[in-house]
């Protein structure tokens, strides 16, 4: 965790600003990156894609999406990406 926390907190502050979920940020940004991208978020619940919905909505400024893009190419995520099968608390 302490290894991806710039990551995190990049995404917090942009959360904060935007007043979005860490799921919506991460959704708009893809959205900006490319007309042609298209995510596919996956969730087991039913409030989710309504929630995932409202990044449509959010539009980041290149400022944004240009800081985005710098601070990921800086960072290495740790950890290895879930399987769906983990048991969460």
């Amino acid at each position: 965790m302490a290894a991806n926390r710039p990551l995190l907190d990049l995404l917090a502050s942009l959360v904060s600003s935007k007043n979005a979920t860490p799921a919506q940020i991460a959704l708009a940004w893809l959205l900006a990156l490319k007309p042609s991208i298209v995510p596919i978020p996956g969730t087991r619940k039913l409030h989710r894609p309504k929630e995932n919905l409202g990044a449509v909505a959010i539009k980041l400024t290149s400022a944004e999406v240009h800081e985005i893009n710098a601070a990921t190419s800086k960072i290495e995520v740790h950890g290895a990406r879930g399987t769906g099968q983990e048991q969460y608390c």
